[in-house]
Protein backbone atom coordinates (compact mmCIF):
# COMPACT_ATOMS: atom_id res chain seq x y z
CA UNK A 1 0.00 0.00 0.00
CA UNK A 2 1.15 3.49 -0.78
CA UNK A 3 1.30 6.18 1.87
CA UNK A 4 -1.84 7.76 0.46
CA UNK A 5 -3.71 4.44 0.61
CA UNK A 6 -2.61 3.93 4.22
CA UNK A 7 -3.78 7.45 5.06
CA UNK A 8 -7.19 6.87 3.52
CA UNK A 9 -7.48 3.46 5.22
CA UNK A 10 -6.86 5.05 8.63
CA UNK A 11 -8.88 8.20 7.88
CA UNK A 12 -11.63 7.24 5.40
CA UNK A 13 -13.35 10.58 5.98
CA UNK A 14 -10.53 12.27 4.06
CA UNK A 15 -11.34 10.49 0.79
CA UNK A 16 -12.29 13.01 -1.85
CA UNK A 17 -10.20 15.71 -0.17
CA UNK A 18 -6.96 17.28 -1.15
CA UNK A 19 -4.87 17.72 2.02
CA UNK A 20 -2.58 20.68 1.39
CA UNK A 21 -0.94 21.21 4.78
CA UNK A 22 -0.53 19.43 8.15
CA UNK A 23 0.99 21.31 11.09
CA UNK A 24 1.07 21.17 14.87
CA UNK A 25 -0.47 24.21 16.54
CA UNK A 26 -0.16 24.09 20.32
CA UNK A 27 -1.91 20.93 21.52
CA UNK A 28 -3.63 20.12 18.25
CA UNK A 29 -2.90 18.95 14.74
CA UNK A 30 -4.34 21.28 12.11
CA UNK A 31 -5.10 20.15 8.58
CA UNK A 32 -5.80 22.41 5.63
CA UNK A 33 -7.75 20.68 2.88
CA UNK A 34 -10.03 21.34 -0.06
CA UNK A 35 -12.63 19.32 -1.95
CA UNK A 36 -11.75 17.81 -5.31
CA UNK A 37 -15.21 17.29 -6.79
CA UNK A 38 -16.50 19.40 -9.68
CA UNK A 39 -20.23 18.81 -9.14
CA UNK A 40 -22.56 18.61 -6.14
CA UNK A 41 -26.21 17.60 -5.58
CA UNK A 42 -28.82 20.05 -4.33
CA UNK A 43 -30.20 18.90 -0.93
CA UNK A 44 -33.78 19.73 -2.02
CA UNK A 45 -34.24 18.63 -5.61
CA UNK A 46 -31.19 16.29 -5.70
CA UNK A 47 -30.11 17.61 -9.13
CA UNK A 48 -26.36 18.01 -9.69
CA UNK A 49 -24.88 21.35 -10.51
CA UNK A 50 -21.42 22.49 -11.68
CA UNK A 51 -22.09 26.24 -11.45
CA UNK A 52 -19.90 27.60 -8.65
CA UNK A 53 -21.35 30.61 -6.84
CA UNK A 54 -18.48 31.12 -4.39
CA UNK A 55 -16.30 29.45 -1.79
CA UNK A 56 -15.33 29.79 1.87
CA UNK A 57 -13.47 27.94 4.67
CA UNK A 58 -15.26 25.68 7.16
CA UNK A 59 -13.52 24.87 10.43
CA UNK A 60 -14.28 21.41 11.82
CA UNK A 61 -13.24 19.44 14.88
CA UNK A 62 -12.45 15.80 14.12
CA UNK A 63 -11.60 12.69 16.14
CA UNK A 64 -8.26 12.89 17.94
CA UNK A 65 -5.25 11.02 16.56
CA UNK A 66 -2.39 9.78 18.71
CA UNK A 67 -3.61 11.81 21.67
CA UNK A 68 -3.67 15.02 19.62
CA UNK A 69 -6.80 17.01 18.92
CA UNK A 70 -7.49 17.31 15.18
CA UNK A 71 -8.85 20.46 13.57
CA UNK A 72 -9.66 20.76 9.88
CA UNK A 73 -9.77 23.94 7.81
CA UNK A 74 -11.82 22.80 4.82
CA UNK A 75 -12.31 24.96 1.74
CA UNK A 76 -15.77 24.27 0.32
CA UNK A 77 -17.75 25.74 -2.58
CA UNK A 78 -21.25 27.10 -2.88
CA UNK A 79 -23.10 26.03 -6.04
CA UNK A 80 -26.09 27.46 -7.88
CA UNK A 81 -29.05 25.10 -8.24
CA UNK A 82 -29.68 24.50 -11.95
CA UNK A 83 -33.36 23.60 -11.50
CA UNK A 84 -35.74 26.49 -12.14
CA UNK A 85 -38.49 24.82 -10.08
CA UNK A 86 -36.33 24.36 -6.95
CA UNK A 87 -36.93 27.01 -4.25
CA UNK A 88 -33.27 26.84 -3.22
CA UNK A 89 -31.05 29.15 -5.25
CA UNK A 90 -27.64 28.15 -3.84
CA UNK A 91 -26.26 25.34 -1.70
CA UNK A 92 -22.96 24.26 -0.14
CA UNK A 93 -21.31 20.97 -1.07
CA UNK A 94 -21.02 18.33 1.67
CA UNK A 95 -18.22 15.77 2.08
CA UNK A 96 -19.51 12.26 2.70
CA UNK A 97 -18.69 10.91 6.21
CA UNK A 98 -17.04 14.20 7.14
CA UNK A 99 -19.41 17.17 7.07
CA UNK A 100 -23.06 17.82 7.80
CA UNK A 101 -25.09 20.99 7.41
CA UNK A 102 -24.64 23.60 10.14
CA UNK A 103 -22.21 21.34 12.05
CA UNK A 104 -18.78 22.29 13.34
CA UNK A 105 -17.86 18.71 14.16
CA UNK A 106 -17.14 15.90 11.78
CA UNK A 107 -19.74 13.16 11.35
CA UNK A 108 -17.48 10.61 13.08
CA UNK A 109 -16.80 12.88 16.06
CA UNK A 110 -20.51 13.65 16.43
CA UNK A 111 -21.35 9.92 16.52
CA UNK A 112 -18.70 9.29 19.17
CA UNK A 113 -19.93 12.20 21.31
CA UNK A 114 -23.54 10.97 20.99
CA UNK A 115 -22.47 7.53 22.20
CA UNK A 116 -20.62 9.13 25.13
CA UNK A 117 -23.68 11.25 25.97
CA UNK A 118 -25.98 8.21 25.97
CA UNK A 119 -23.64 6.22 28.21
CA UNK A 120 -22.36 8.92 30.58
CA UNK A 121 -24.50 12.04 30.05
CA UNK A 122 -23.01 15.46 30.81
CA UNK A 123 -20.29 15.81 33.41
CA UNK A 124 -18.87 12.30 33.23
CA UNK A 125 -19.06 12.39 29.42
CA UNK A 126 -17.17 15.70 29.27
CA UNK A 127 -14.42 14.25 31.49
CA UNK A 128 -14.06 11.21 29.22
CA UNK A 129 -14.02 13.39 26.10
CA UNK A 130 -11.24 15.48 27.62
CA UNK A 131 -9.21 12.28 28.09
CA UNK A 132 -9.76 11.61 24.39
CA UNK A 133 -8.43 15.07 23.50
CA UNK A 134 -11.87 16.32 22.46
CA UNK A 135 -13.07 19.62 23.86
CA UNK A 136 -16.79 19.54 24.63
CA UNK A 137 -18.90 20.90 27.48
CA UNK A 138 -21.47 18.99 29.47
CA UNK A 139 -24.20 21.24 28.08
CA UNK A 140 -23.19 20.39 24.51
CA UNK A 141 -23.35 16.68 25.31
CA UNK A 142 -26.82 17.07 26.78
CA UNK A 143 -27.97 18.96 23.68
CA UNK A 144 -26.64 16.16 21.49
CA UNK A 145 -28.46 13.63 23.67
CA UNK A 146 -31.76 15.48 23.53
CA UNK A 147 -31.44 15.78 19.75
CA UNK A 148 -31.24 12.03 19.20
CA UNK A 149 -34.40 10.41 17.82
CA UNK A 150 -36.18 7.64 19.71
CA UNK A 151 -35.28 4.10 18.64
CA UNK A 152 -37.22 2.81 15.68
CA UNK A 153 -39.87 0.19 16.58
CA UNK A 154 -38.88 -3.35 15.65
CA UNK A 155 -41.99 -3.81 13.52
CA UNK A 156 -43.12 -6.89 15.45
CA UNK A 157 -46.49 -6.77 17.20
CA UNK A 158 -46.20 -6.46 20.97
CA UNK A 159 -47.84 -9.39 22.74
CA UNK A 160 -46.38 -9.25 26.25
CA UNK A 161 -45.29 -6.15 28.16
CA UNK A 162 -44.22 -5.34 31.67
CA UNK A 163 -44.97 -2.07 33.45
CA UNK A 164 -43.63 -0.63 36.68
CA UNK A 165 -43.08 2.76 38.24
CA UNK A 166 -39.89 4.53 39.24
CA UNK A 167 -39.35 7.69 41.23
CA UNK A 168 -38.27 10.96 39.68
CA UNK A 169 -38.55 12.53 43.14
CA UNK A 170 -39.21 9.87 45.74
CA UNK A 171 -42.52 10.38 47.44
CA UNK A 172 -43.51 13.21 45.09
CA UNK A 173 -43.18 12.48 41.35
CA UNK A 174 -43.23 9.07 39.65
CA UNK A 175 -43.05 7.86 36.06
CA UNK A 176 -43.75 4.50 34.38
CA UNK A 177 -41.43 2.31 32.34
CA UNK A 178 -42.79 -0.16 29.76
CA UNK A 179 -40.74 -3.26 28.87
CA UNK A 180 -41.08 -5.66 25.94
CA UNK A 181 -41.12 -9.03 27.70
CA UNK A 182 -39.87 -10.79 24.56
CA UNK A 183 -36.64 -8.78 24.32
CA UNK A 184 -36.48 -7.43 27.92
CA UNK A 185 -35.78 -3.98 26.45
CA UNK A 186 -37.55 -0.73 27.42
CA UNK A 187 -39.91 0.51 24.73
CA UNK A 188 -41.47 3.59 26.33
CA UNK A 189 -41.45 5.84 29.38
CA UNK A 190 -44.72 7.40 30.53
CA UNK A 191 -44.75 10.72 32.43
CA UNK A 192 -46.74 9.47 35.44
CA UNK A 193 -48.20 6.30 36.95
CA UNK A 194 -51.92 7.02 36.65
CA UNK A 195 -54.38 4.55 35.21
CA UNK A 196 -55.51 7.06 32.55
CA UNK A 197 -51.99 7.27 31.10
CA UNK A 198 -51.70 3.47 31.05
CA UNK A 199 -55.11 3.18 29.34
CA UNK A 200 -54.09 5.65 26.62
CA UNK A 201 -50.84 3.81 25.94
CA UNK A 202 -52.46 0.36 25.83
CA UNK A 203 -55.16 1.54 23.42
CA UNK A 204 -52.44 2.88 21.13
CA UNK A 205 -50.80 -0.57 21.12
CA UNK A 206 -53.53 -3.15 20.44
CA UNK A 207 -52.74 -6.85 20.41
CA UNK A 208 -51.18 -7.13 23.87
CA UNK A 209 -52.10 -10.44 25.49
CA UNK A 210 -49.94 -10.44 28.65
CA UNK A 211 -49.32 -7.56 31.08
CA UNK A 212 -46.80 -8.18 33.85
CA UNK A 213 -47.17 -5.69 36.66
CA UNK A 214 -46.76 -5.21 40.37
CA UNK A 215 -49.81 -5.12 42.62
CA UNK A 216 -50.46 -1.37 42.33
CA UNK A 217 -54.15 -0.61 41.89
CA UNK A 218 -53.61 2.07 39.22
CA UNK A 219 -51.88 -0.36 36.88
CA UNK A 220 -54.54 -3.01 37.50
CA UNK A 221 -57.33 -0.58 36.63
CA UNK A 222 -55.44 0.78 33.62
CA UNK A 223 -54.74 -2.70 32.25
CA UNK A 224 -58.34 -3.77 32.82
CA UNK A 225 -59.66 -0.76 30.87
CA UNK A 226 -57.00 -0.36 28.20
CA UNK A 227 -56.58 -4.06 27.35
CA UNK A 228 -59.64 -5.91 28.72
CA UNK A 229 -58.73 -9.16 26.96
CA UNK A 230 -55.15 -9.25 28.26
CA UNK A 231 -54.09 -11.53 31.10
CA UNK A 232 -52.62 -9.61 34.02
CA UNK A 233 -49.71 -11.34 35.76
CA UNK A 234 -48.75 -10.31 39.29
CA UNK A 235 -45.03 -10.26 39.95
CA UNK A 236 -43.82 -13.27 41.94
CA UNK A 237 -41.04 -11.32 43.64
CA UNK A 238 -43.53 -8.82 45.05
CA UNK A 239 -45.76 -11.67 46.23
CA UNK A 240 -42.89 -13.26 48.11
CA UNK A 241 -41.76 -9.89 49.44
CA UNK A 242 -45.25 -9.15 50.78
CA UNK A 243 -45.43 -12.58 52.40
CA UNK A 244 -42.01 -12.03 54.00
CA UNK A 245 -43.24 -8.71 55.41
CA UNK A 246 -46.24 -10.51 56.93
CA UNK A 247 -43.92 -13.12 58.45
CA UNK A 248 -41.73 -10.35 59.86
CA UNK A 249 -44.78 -8.73 61.48
CA UNK A 250 -45.61 -12.12 63.01
CA UNK A 251 -42.08 -12.47 64.37
CA UNK A 252 -42.22 -8.93 65.76
CA UNK A 253 -45.36 -9.85 67.70
CA UNK A 254 -43.40 -12.69 69.34
CA UNK A 255 -40.09 -10.89 69.60
CA UNK A 256 -40.15 -11.03 73.39
CA UNK A 257 -39.44 -14.77 73.30
CA UNK A 258 -36.63 -14.73 70.73
CA UNK A 259 -33.82 -14.20 73.23
CA UNK A 260 -34.83 -17.09 75.48
CA UNK A 261 -36.11 -19.40 72.76
CA UNK A 262 -32.88 -19.14 70.74
CA UNK A 263 -30.75 -20.41 73.67
CA UNK A 264 -29.99 -24.09 74.39
CA UNK A 265 -32.17 -25.71 77.03
CA UNK A 266 -29.28 -27.12 79.07
CA UNK A 267 -27.17 -24.92 81.26
CA UNK A 268 -29.23 -21.79 80.77
CA UNK A 269 -29.48 -21.07 84.47
CA UNK A 270 -25.68 -20.88 84.80
CA UNK A 271 -25.11 -18.61 81.82
CA UNK A 272 -25.01 -14.88 82.53
CA UNK A 273 -26.16 -13.96 79.01
CA UNK A 274 -29.38 -15.99 79.13
CA UNK A 275 -32.59 -14.78 80.79
CA UNK A 276 -33.35 -17.83 82.95
CA UNK A 277 -36.77 -16.73 84.20
CA UNK A 278 -38.23 -15.97 80.77
CA UNK A 279 -41.95 -16.89 80.61
CA UNK A 280 -43.18 -19.85 78.60
CA UNK A 281 -45.29 -19.23 75.54
CA UNK A 282 -48.35 -21.24 74.65
CA UNK A 283 -50.11 -21.97 71.38
CA UNK A 284 -51.40 -18.44 70.96
CA UNK A 285 -48.11 -16.79 71.78
CA UNK A 286 -49.35 -15.40 75.14
CA UNK A 287 -47.55 -15.86 78.43
CA UNK A 288 -48.36 -18.78 80.67
CA UNK A 289 -50.52 -18.09 83.68
CA UNK A 290 -47.76 -19.51 85.90
CA UNK A 291 -45.54 -16.52 85.10
CA UNK A 292 -46.20 -13.00 86.36
CA UNK A 293 -47.51 -10.67 83.66
CA UNK A 294 -45.26 -7.90 84.99
CA UNK A 295 -42.40 -9.49 83.04
CA UNK A 296 -43.65 -7.66 79.93
CA UNK A 297 -44.55 -4.34 81.56
CA UNK A 298 -43.75 -1.24 79.57
CA UNK A 299 -41.09 0.97 81.14
CA UNK A 300 -42.62 4.03 82.77
CA UNK A 301 -42.45 7.35 80.98
CA UNK A 302 -44.09 9.42 78.29
CA UNK A 303 -43.53 6.75 75.61
CA UNK A 304 -45.45 4.19 77.68
CA UNK A 305 -48.29 6.61 78.37
CA UNK A 306 -48.57 7.59 74.70
CA UNK A 307 -48.51 3.93 73.62
CA UNK A 308 -51.27 3.03 76.08
CA UNK A 309 -53.40 5.99 74.94
CA UNK A 310 -53.01 5.20 71.25
CA UNK A 311 -53.66 1.49 71.77
CA UNK A 312 -56.85 2.24 73.69
CA UNK A 313 -58.02 4.78 71.08
CA UNK A 314 -57.39 2.42 68.14
CA UNK A 315 -59.21 -0.50 69.76
CA UNK A 316 -62.10 1.73 70.82
CA UNK A 317 -62.59 2.84 67.20
CA UNK A 318 -62.18 -0.73 65.97
CA UNK A 319 -64.94 -1.82 68.34
CA UNK A 320 -67.12 0.86 66.73
CA UNK A 321 -66.54 -0.85 63.32
CA UNK A 322 -64.05 1.74 62.18
CA UNK A 323 -61.74 0.88 59.27
CA UNK A 324 -57.96 1.20 59.31
CA UNK A 325 -58.14 4.14 56.90
CA UNK A 326 -60.80 6.02 58.89
CA UNK A 327 -58.91 5.47 62.15
CA UNK A 328 -55.71 6.67 60.48
CA UNK A 329 -57.43 9.89 59.40
CA UNK A 330 -59.13 10.48 62.74
CA UNK A 331 -56.03 9.88 64.88
CA UNK A 332 -53.64 11.36 62.28
CA UNK A 333 -51.47 8.26 62.31
CA UNK A 334 -49.92 6.31 59.47
CA UNK A 335 -52.03 3.35 58.32
CA UNK A 336 -49.17 0.95 59.09
CA UNK A 337 -48.97 2.31 62.64
CA UNK A 338 -52.73 1.90 63.11
CA UNK A 339 -52.54 -1.66 61.77
CA UNK A 340 -49.70 -2.47 64.19
CA UNK A 341 -51.72 -1.16 67.15
CA UNK A 342 -54.80 -3.02 65.93
CA UNK A 343 -52.95 -6.34 65.80
CA UNK A 344 -51.51 -6.00 69.30
CA UNK A 345 -53.86 -7.52 71.85
CA UNK A 346 -52.12 -5.63 74.67
CA UNK A 347 -50.01 -2.45 74.59
CA UNK A 348 -47.22 -4.38 76.29
CA UNK A 349 -46.61 -6.23 73.02
CA UNK A 350 -45.63 -2.98 71.30
CA UNK A 351 -42.58 -2.13 73.40
CA UNK A 352 -40.03 -4.62 74.64
CA UNK A 353 -37.87 -4.22 77.72
CA UNK A 354 -34.53 -2.55 77.12
CA UNK A 355 -32.50 -5.67 77.91
CA UNK A 356 -34.25 -7.52 75.08
CA UNK A 357 -32.63 -5.34 72.44
CA UNK A 358 -29.75 -6.56 70.34
CA UNK A 359 -26.30 -5.27 71.23
CA UNK A 360 -23.67 -4.12 68.76
CA UNK A 361 -21.27 -6.17 70.85
CA UNK A 362 -23.07 -9.51 70.38
CA UNK A 363 -20.96 -10.82 67.46
CA UNK A 364 -17.74 -10.12 69.38
CA UNK A 365 -18.66 -11.59 72.77
CA UNK A 366 -17.18 -15.05 72.07
CA UNK A 367 -13.83 -13.45 71.22
CA UNK A 368 -13.94 -11.20 74.31
CA UNK A 369 -14.65 -14.23 76.53
CA UNK A 370 -11.82 -16.16 74.93
CA UNK A 371 -9.33 -13.34 75.47
CA UNK A 372 -10.59 -12.74 79.03
CA UNK A 373 -9.99 -16.39 79.91
CA UNK A 374 -6.49 -16.08 78.39
CA UNK A 375 -5.73 -13.34 80.93
CA UNK A 376 -6.24 -10.27 78.74
CA UNK A 377 -8.50 -8.07 80.87
CA UNK A 378 -7.53 -4.58 79.66
CA UNK A 379 -10.71 -3.12 78.13
CA UNK A 380 -8.80 -0.64 75.93
CA UNK A 381 -6.68 -3.42 74.42
CA UNK A 382 -9.65 -5.66 73.85
CA UNK A 383 -11.49 -2.75 72.20
CA UNK A 384 -8.62 -2.24 69.75
CA UNK A 385 -8.58 -5.95 68.94
CA UNK A 386 -12.28 -6.20 68.13
CA UNK A 387 -12.14 -2.95 66.14
CA UNK A 388 -9.69 -4.76 63.88
CA UNK A 389 -12.34 -7.46 63.56
CA UNK A 390 -15.05 -5.03 62.46
CA UNK A 391 -16.45 -3.60 65.73
CA UNK A 392 -17.88 -0.09 65.25
CA UNK A 393 -18.93 0.73 68.79
CA UNK A 394 -17.20 2.61 71.60
CA UNK A 395 -14.77 1.48 74.27
CA UNK A 396 -17.30 2.44 76.95
CA UNK A 397 -19.61 -0.33 75.70
CA UNK A 398 -16.81 -2.87 76.08
CA UNK A 399 -15.98 -1.61 79.59
CA UNK A 400 -19.61 -1.85 80.68
CA UNK A 401 -19.86 -5.40 79.40
CA UNK A 402 -16.64 -6.49 81.11
CA UNK A 403 -17.58 -4.79 84.40
CA UNK A 404 -19.62 -7.71 85.85
CA UNK A 405 -16.86 -10.18 84.89
CA UNK A 406 -14.25 -7.99 86.57
CA UNK A 407 -16.39 -7.65 89.72
CA UNK A 408 -17.23 -11.37 89.97
CA UNK A 409 -13.60 -12.47 89.45
CA UNK A 410 -14.91 -15.55 87.65
CA UNK A 411 -13.96 -16.87 84.22
CA UNK A 412 -16.12 -15.77 81.32
CA UNK A 413 -18.46 -18.36 79.79
CA UNK A 414 -16.64 -20.31 77.10
CA UNK A 415 -19.55 -20.25 74.66
CA UNK A 416 -21.88 -17.40 73.89
CA UNK A 417 -25.03 -17.73 71.81
CA UNK A 418 -26.09 -14.27 70.63
CA UNK A 419 -29.86 -13.95 70.71
CA UNK A 420 -31.63 -14.36 67.38
CA UNK A 421 -32.78 -11.07 65.89
CA UNK A 422 -36.11 -10.41 64.20
CA UNK A 423 -34.44 -10.18 60.80
CA UNK A 424 -32.56 -13.44 61.32
CA UNK A 425 -35.67 -15.36 62.35
CA UNK A 426 -37.66 -13.90 59.46
CA UNK A 427 -34.89 -14.96 57.08
CA UNK A 428 -34.80 -18.48 58.52
CA UNK A 429 -38.56 -18.85 58.15
CA UNK A 430 -38.60 -17.65 54.53
CA UNK A 431 -35.36 -19.20 53.27
CA UNK A 432 -34.88 -22.58 51.64
CA UNK A 433 -34.16 -25.15 54.38
CA UNK A 434 -31.10 -26.40 52.49
CA UNK A 435 -29.64 -22.89 52.53
CA UNK A 436 -29.59 -22.74 56.35
CA UNK A 437 -26.46 -23.63 58.26
CA UNK A 438 -26.69 -26.42 60.79
CA UNK A 439 -26.47 -23.94 63.66
CA UNK A 440 -29.19 -21.69 62.20
CA UNK A 441 -31.46 -24.66 61.60
CA UNK A 442 -30.95 -25.81 65.19
CA UNK A 443 -31.85 -22.40 66.61
CA UNK A 444 -34.87 -22.10 64.31
CA UNK A 445 -36.28 -25.46 65.44
CA UNK A 446 -35.67 -24.47 69.06
CA UNK A 447 -37.67 -21.28 68.49
CA UNK A 448 -40.49 -23.12 66.73
CA UNK A 449 -40.66 -25.65 69.58
CA UNK A 450 -41.06 -22.75 72.00
CA UNK A 451 -43.49 -20.80 69.77
CA UNK A 452 -45.81 -23.25 67.97
CA UNK A 453 -47.50 -20.49 65.96
CA UNK A 454 -44.18 -19.85 64.21
CA UNK A 455 -43.93 -23.55 63.38
CA UNK A 456 -47.38 -23.43 61.81
CA UNK A 457 -46.47 -20.29 59.87
CA UNK A 458 -43.26 -22.00 58.71
CA UNK A 459 -45.26 -24.84 57.15
CA UNK A 460 -47.64 -22.39 55.51
CA UNK A 461 -44.76 -20.36 54.07
CA UNK A 462 -43.14 -23.52 52.68
CA UNK A 463 -46.39 -24.44 50.93
CA UNK A 464 -46.60 -21.01 49.33
CA UNK A 465 -42.96 -21.23 48.27
CA UNK A 466 -43.66 -24.49 46.44
CA UNK A 467 -46.56 -22.89 44.60
CA UNK A 468 -44.33 -19.95 43.71
CA UNK A 469 -41.31 -21.87 42.44
CA UNK A 470 -43.13 -24.80 40.84
CA UNK A 471 -45.94 -22.70 39.28
CA UNK A 472 -48.73 -24.60 41.04
CA UNK A 473 -51.27 -21.80 41.05
CA UNK A 474 -54.18 -24.26 41.08
CA UNK A 475 -53.36 -24.95 44.76
CA UNK A 476 -53.83 -21.31 45.76
CA UNK A 477 -57.54 -21.54 46.78
CA UNK A 478 -56.80 -24.40 49.21
CA UNK A 479 -53.87 -22.47 50.69
CA UNK A 480 -56.01 -19.37 51.18
CA UNK A 481 -58.70 -21.47 52.88
CA UNK A 482 -56.10 -22.96 55.23
CA UNK A 483 -54.87 -19.51 56.23
CA UNK A 484 -58.48 -18.50 56.92
CA UNK A 485 -58.81 -21.47 59.28
CA UNK A 486 -55.39 -21.65 60.93
CA UNK A 487 -53.44 -18.52 60.01
CA UNK A 488 -52.31 -15.73 62.28
CA UNK A 489 -53.65 -12.17 61.78
CA UNK A 490 -50.53 -11.11 59.86
CA UNK A 491 -50.92 -13.90 57.29
CA UNK A 492 -54.66 -13.27 57.07
CA UNK A 493 -53.88 -9.66 56.20
CA UNK A 494 -51.64 -10.94 53.37
CA UNK A 495 -54.49 -13.18 52.19
CA UNK A 496 -56.88 -10.21 52.07
CA UNK A 497 -54.48 -8.45 49.71
CA UNK A 498 -54.15 -11.56 47.55
CA UNK A 499 -57.91 -11.90 47.20
CA UNK A 500 -58.20 -8.29 46.00
CA UNK A 501 -56.03 -9.25 43.02
CA UNK A 502 -56.77 -12.97 42.86
CA UNK A 503 -56.82 -13.39 39.07
CA UNK A 504 -53.44 -11.71 38.57
CA UNK A 505 -51.89 -13.57 41.51
CA UNK A 506 -53.17 -16.90 40.18
CA UNK A 507 -51.70 -16.07 36.76
CA UNK A 508 -48.41 -15.12 38.41
CA UNK A 509 -48.29 -18.51 40.16
CA UNK A 510 -49.24 -20.38 36.97
CA UNK A 511 -47.70 -18.68 33.91
CA UNK A 512 -43.94 -18.51 33.21
CA UNK A 513 -44.02 -14.71 32.87
CA UNK A 514 -42.50 -12.61 35.63
CA UNK A 515 -41.52 -9.00 36.17
CA UNK A 516 -37.86 -9.77 36.78
CA UNK A 517 -36.85 -8.03 33.57
CA UNK A 518 -38.94 -5.00 34.57
CA UNK A 519 -37.32 -4.79 38.00
CA UNK A 520 -33.89 -5.11 36.38
CA UNK A 521 -34.63 -2.15 34.12
CA UNK A 522 -35.90 -0.12 37.09
CA UNK A 523 -32.59 -0.85 38.82
CA UNK A 524 -30.79 0.42 35.71
CA UNK A 525 -32.94 3.56 35.75
CA UNK A 526 -31.97 4.19 39.36
CA UNK A 527 -28.30 3.85 38.41
CA UNK A 528 -28.79 6.39 35.60
CA UNK A 529 -30.44 8.81 38.03
CA UNK A 530 -27.57 8.49 40.50
CA UNK A 531 -25.09 9.05 37.69
CA UNK A 532 -26.83 12.33 36.89
CA UNK A 533 -27.06 13.26 40.59
CA UNK A 534 -30.86 12.84 40.53
CA UNK A 535 -31.33 16.10 38.62
CA UNK A 536 -32.23 14.81 35.16
CA UNK A 537 -35.56 15.96 33.76
CA UNK A 538 -37.89 13.34 32.33
CA UNK A 539 -37.11 14.06 28.68
CA UNK A 540 -33.36 13.60 29.25
CA UNK A 541 -33.80 10.52 31.40
CA UNK A 542 -36.17 9.04 28.83
CA UNK A 543 -33.50 9.30 26.13
CA UNK A 544 -30.97 7.48 28.25
CA UNK A 545 -33.46 4.75 29.16
CA UNK A 546 -34.64 4.06 25.62
CA UNK A 547 -31.46 4.51 23.60
CA UNK A 548 -29.16 1.46 23.55
CA UNK A 549 -25.75 1.97 25.17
Amino acid sequence: MTEVEVLYALFPQFKGLSVDQVEVCGDAVQLKAATRTTRAACPDCRQHSAQVHGQYVRRLADMSAGGWAVRIELQVRRFRCSSSSCPRRTFVEQVENLTARYQRRSVLLRRVLEAIAVSLAGRAGARLAARLAVAVSRSSLLRLLRGLPDPEPSGEVLTAVGIDDFALRRGHVYATIVIDMATHQPIDVLPDRTSATVVTWLKAHPGIDIICRDRAGAYADGARTGAPNAVQVADRWHLWHNLAEAVEDLVVRHRMVLRAASQPDSGDAERPDVVADFPDVGESGTTSSEQPQETFSIPPGRLAARTNERHAAVHELLAANGSISSISRELRLDRHTVRRFARAAEPEHLIGARDERDSILDPFKPYLHQRWNEGITDAARLTREIIDRGYRGSGATVRRYLGPLRASQRPAPREVHPPATIREVTGWLTRRPEDLTEADSRVLHRIMDRVPVLATAYDQVREFAKMLTQLRGHELPDWLARIDREGEPELKSFVIGVRRDLAAVTAGLTLPYSSGAVEGNVTRVNALKRQMYGRASLDLLRKRILLPN
